[in-house]
């Protein structure tokens, strides 16, 4: 499986675009916006989207979902269920965030903790990590070592919890109880920012490294 991250949006949110090498087809993981770009990107890179794949529902994440999704014909699967909240609010995320009006969708897949997602001949492990928003998602794929974990975890941070349901504790346990366990050799594409591992942040993130209670 390859990757290649597109940063969209004022907010610099990592766009990724992952596919199969001996497919070609591909998805692009929590469009945020800037659609044109990430067709022509994915275009570029002789890449089928087939599919998208979110993390979260919050605008900058996820922005772009219905126009990508309705333009290409492409299915959405993600956030978990619990998220349907911030769907709900994209009228409110638009205002508040600033950002151009944009359409509400609907995924045709919430994923559970345990789901598995297909592109290709690869496979993608879903683990349900709650804290940033109620319905957040990871993907990792076990074979190259890498996880997209969205908002759930940065380079030396970890994801606010100050917006409605968000919960601080709930997320510290995300990250200890499912992200951890995968392994300190683990890559990971944060929402925001550059990549990082596990066995770093494990080590230094001053939230949930070691020897932090």
């Amino acid at each position: 499986m390859q990757y290649h991250i597109i940063p969209v949006t004022p907010f610099q949110q990592n766009s990724t675009l992952i596919w199969c090498d001996n497919t070609m087809e591909g998805a692009i993981i929590d469009p945020g916006g800037e659609v044109e770009r990430l067709l022509t990107t994915a275009q570029q890179l002789g890449v089928k989207l087939t599919k998208i794949l979110l993390t979260h529902a919050h605008l900058d994440h996820a922005g772009g979902t219905e126009e990508l999704a309705r333009r290409q014909k492409l299915t959405v699967e993600g956030p978990h269920r619990e998220d349907q909240f911030w769907i709900d609010l994209f009228p409110q995320q638009v205002q508040r965030f600033g950002f151009e009006p944009v359409e509400a969708f609907a995924t045709d897949r919430w994923l559970e903790d345990g789901d598995t997602v297909s592109l290709g001949d690869e496979t993608l492990e879903v683990y349900f990590c709650p804290g940033h928003t109620p319905g957040h998602v990871i993907f990792f794929h076990r074979a190259t070592k890498l996880a997209q974990v969205g908002d759930v975890l940065f380079r030396g941070s970890i994801g606010r919890t100050d917006f409605p349901r968000g919960n601080q504790q709930q997320l510290i346990d995300s990250i200890k109880t499912k992200l951890w366990p995968l392994g300190d050799d683990v890559q990971f594409i944060p929402g925001h920012g550059p990549m990082g591992t596990f066995g770093e942040e494990r080590a230094s993130n001053p939230f949930v490294g070691e020897g932090v209670r």
